[in-house]
């Protein structure tokens, strides 16, 4: 296992960054971060400077993730594993690594068409996490942000990708049909103790979005039915309400975000170990719960 990989940010490039504050900040309980250039808003979930980055942009979209290699030994091997995988990451220049607050970043494409960067020396803000709607905080010690989920047609090369070249194991995966000759396939891949730390949904056709969900997970279970209860209340769209997932038995619920993309409010996720042996397939995403609630 790559324990010192971890899931360092998520870019995501929308119109206007401002129409996602509310969700954010009011939902869902990150903290504003210091804004970035041309209009970009920054959003912390724990004492880093910035965890979520909204750009302005037309795709609408999940446009790059940020994987924290730990130390400049774990960075300049990751480098050298995606090479000799077919994957040349280019540096960052200086203003890149200024706008992403880190030390040091190299850049590759995913097959799945999001950029990833590897970086070391993610800053630390100026004042700690403290939010009202979120007072237990999250879950990133060890672990980093969260988790995200990318839909691919291109489902082989990045497995590929993801294990080849950032040398992440699989946990497990999901096999089932959800509607009459329609099959879902996701797979699960951790690199530190999180479960998973991202996961690949294969996509039958290219589909609007490429980043279908992120995950946030919160150290307290009553503040995820508090967030429950705001996204109820804001009216936006509930895909999934509180339930627990069969493979990582994380208790959570999904709210679609204005711009399309959901967001995973979880907590109790299992954790990996050395002597992991539950790499096999799954049946179904819930072992309870995860019902839709309210529809476009």
């Amino acid at each position: 296992m790559q324990h010192q990989l971890q899931l360092a940010y998520v870019g995501i490039e929308v119109p206007d960054p401002s129409a996602l504050s509310p969700f954010f900040g009011d939902i869902i309980g990150l903290v504003p971060g210091e804004a970035g250039p041309a209009g970009t808003a920054t959003w912390r979930n724990d004492d880093k400077a910035q965890r979520v980055i909204v750009e302005t942009g037309p795709a609408n979209d999940g446009a790059f993730v940020g994987l924290d290699a730990g130390d400049d030994a774990a960075f300049d091997a990751l480098v050298a594993r995606l090479d000799i995988a077919g994957f040349r990451a280019e540096p960052g220049s200086d203003d890149e690594r200024s706008a992403r607050r880190v030390r040091r970043l190299a850049r590759t494409m995913a097959p799945w068409g999001v950029a990833v960067e590897l970086i070391t020396g993610l800053e630390d803000a100026a004042a700690p996490y403290a939010s009202q709607l979120m007072p237990g905080g999250f879950l990133t010690d060890g672990v980093g942000f969260g988790h995200v989920v990318f839909a691919t047609t291109a489902f082989d090369e990045s497995h590929a990708f993801v294990t080849d070249g950032l040398g992440m194991a699989q946990s497990d995966w999901l096999e089932m049909e959800i509607a009459e000759g329609i099959e879902l396939e996701v797979r699960f891949y951790h690199c530190n103790p999180r479960h998973h730390t991202l996961a690949l949904a294969k996509a039958p056709f290219d589909l609007p979005q490429k980043l279908h969900h992120l995950m946030v997970e919160t150290n307290r279970r009553d503040d995820v039915g508090a967030a429950f209860d705001r996204a109820w209340t804001s009216r936006l769209v509930i895909p999934n309400g509180l339930g627990m997932h069969d493979n990582d038995r994380m208790f959570s619920f999904y709210v679609t975000s204005p711009a399309g993309f959901m967001v995973e409010v979880g907590h109790g996720a299992r954790t990996i170990t050395d002597d992991w042996d539950d790499n096999r397939r799954y049946h179904r995403i819930s072992a309870w719960g995860h019902q839709p609630l309210r529809q476009p």
